[in-house]
């Protein structure tokens, strides 16, 4: 496969190359020169999606708003507070 570099030194990455190894729009090529050749590396942009719930577990908590999330952080710190204030009324 090759390219014919433009006028202004671009060139085109063939589809089935770009296919091949997910390159889509936006992403940035980094090049650096290795002897007498040209590499190029390309890294996806940051991406905008929420990862919220990717790690949690399946049988525990849930929050389907952040309301709920903020909510159950609450009433955690309560806890934990009224916890220690016992284990110091103990001693």
């Amino acid at each position: 496969m090759a390219s014919t570099v433009g006028a202004r030194g671009q060139i085109t990455i063939d589809k089935e190359l770009r296919d091949e190894l997910g390159i889509q729009p936006g992403w940035k090529a980094v090049q650096r020169r290795v002897g007498d050749r040209i590499e190029l590396r390309f890294l996806p942009p940051r991406h905008q999606r929420s990862l919220r719930g990717v790690l949690a577990d399946p049988e525990g908590p849930s929050f389907p708003t952040d309301s709920a999330l903020k909510d159950s952080a609450e009433s955690a710190w309560v806890e934990v507070y009224l916890e220690q204030q016992r284990d110091e009324a103990s001693r």
